[in-house]
C-alpha cells in the first residue's frame, strides 16, 4: 500500500512541479509590474475565488474515485467528498502557505480557514462539487484543473502575507511551499483518501495516474 502511494506521489511530482512554476512566474509578473502594493489588498479576495473552486473540483474528484471503486451507499460517498475536499484544500490553500509564512518571517502572516471563515461560501462548494459528481462522475478534467487552482490559491494566500518588497531568494522559497502545498494534498484528496475507504487494494499508480488525468 505505502509503495503504491510513493508511486502516486512520483508520478503526480512533475506536474505539480509545473503547477509551482506557473505560481511563481505569477509572482514574477506581479512584481515586475511594480503591482503588489495593489494586489497585496485585493489577495484576500482573489484567494476567496480560487478556494471555493479548488473545494468544486476537489469534492467532485474525491466523490467520483470513491463512487467508481467502492460503489458505497450515496451517504457515504458524501461523507467522504465533503470531508476529503474541505480537510485536504484547507491544508493545501491555508495551513501550509501559513506555515511558510511563519518559517519565512513574513509580515502580515495569518491563517485563513474558509470553511469557517467564509462557511456559507466554501461548504456550499463542495456539496456542489459533490452534487455533480453524484450526478455525472467525472474525473479526469477537474483534477488537473484542481492542482492548477490549488497552487494559485496557495499563492495568493502568500501574498495577502507580504509587505512592499520581494527579495529574489523568497521565489525559490515560494516555489518550494507551492510544491508541499498541493503535491502530497492533492494526491491525498482525489486519490488515496476515497481509495483507502473504499477499502479496496490500490490501482497501480500507472492506471490512476493516466486515467484519472486523462493523459491515455
Amino acid at each position: 500500500m505505502l509503495k503504491q502511494i510513493a508511486g502516486e506521489l512520483k508520478h503526480h511530482a512533475p506536474f505539480t512541479s509545473v503547477g509551482a512554476v506557473t505560481g511563481v512566474i505569477i509572482m514574477l509578473i506581479i512584481v515586475s509590474c511594480n503591482a503588489l502594493p495593489r494586489v497585496v489588498p485585493i489577495s484576500l479576495d482573489i484567494f476567496y475565488t480560487l478556494h471555493p473552486l479548488h473545494v468544486v473540483l476537489s469534492a467532485m474528484v474525491t466523490t467520483a474515485m470513491y463512487r467508481k471503486y467502492a460503489n458505497g451507499k450515496i451517504l457515504t460517498a458524501v461523507l467522504v467528498g465533503y470531508l476529503g475536499s474541505l480537510g485536504i484544500a484547507t491544508l493545501s490553500d491555508s495551513l501550509i502557505p501559513y506555515l511558510g509564512e511563519w518559517l519565512l518571517a513574513l509580515p502580515h502572516k495569518e491563517a485563513h480557514i474558509g470553511f469557517i471563515e467564509k462557511w456559507w461560501l466554501v461548504n456550499p462548494a463542495a456539496l456542489l462539487g459533490i452534487v455533480i459528481s453524484l450526478w455525472k462522475p467525472i474525473t479526469e478534467i477537474p483534477h488537473s484543473g484542481h492542482v492548477l487552482i490549488s497552487t494559485w490559491a496557495s499563492l495568493f494566500h502568500v501574498i495577502m502575507a507580504l509587505g512592499e518588497t520581494v527579495s529574489w531568494t523568497l521565489y525559490f522559497s515560494i516555489f518550494l511551499f507551492l510544491f508541499l502545498a498541493v503535491w502530497i494534498p492533492c494526491c491525498l484528496s482525489d486519490i488515496v483518501f476515497p481509495l483507502l475507504l473504499a477499502r479496496k487494494r490500490l490501482p497501480p499508480p500507472e492506471h490512476i495516474t493516466y486515467n484519472h488525468l486523462g493523459e491515455k
